[in-house]
């Protein structure tokens, strides 16, 4: 058997729970998600997503009007019309990012 330790944390019971009834879904025990958490840490020598504070805060739509839901989807709709890559572009993105 391998050289193993125990790691304890204490987590919202709600997190946990949501957390772990998606890892079930994937077939990843609690211990194999943190494994994986682990070793992604060594291999990006730090972790492996960007940990900052947002710039700025999401929307709560809820507390928006119907006008200025609307602005904010069509400034949406102007961000993505301003990306339009031809699929060579797309390809060689993928290919140099991921190696396909």
């Amino acid at each position: 058997m391998a050289n193993t330790t125990a790691v304890y944390a204490r987590i919202d019971t709600e997190l946990k729970e949501n957390a772990e009834g998606i890892l079930a879904k994937l077939g990843i025990t609690p211990s194999g998600a943190i494994q994986m958490l682990y070793s992604q840490i060594v291999l990006q020598n730090g972790l492996p997503f960007e940990a900052r504070i947002p710039a700025k805060k999401p929307l709560d739509i809820s507390k928006m009007t119907e006008e200025e839901i609307s602005n904010e989807v069509l400034k949406g709709l102007k961000s993505a019309e301003s990306r339009v890559y031809t699929v060579d572009e797309v390809d060689e993105a993928l290919h140099s990012r991921y190696g396909i």
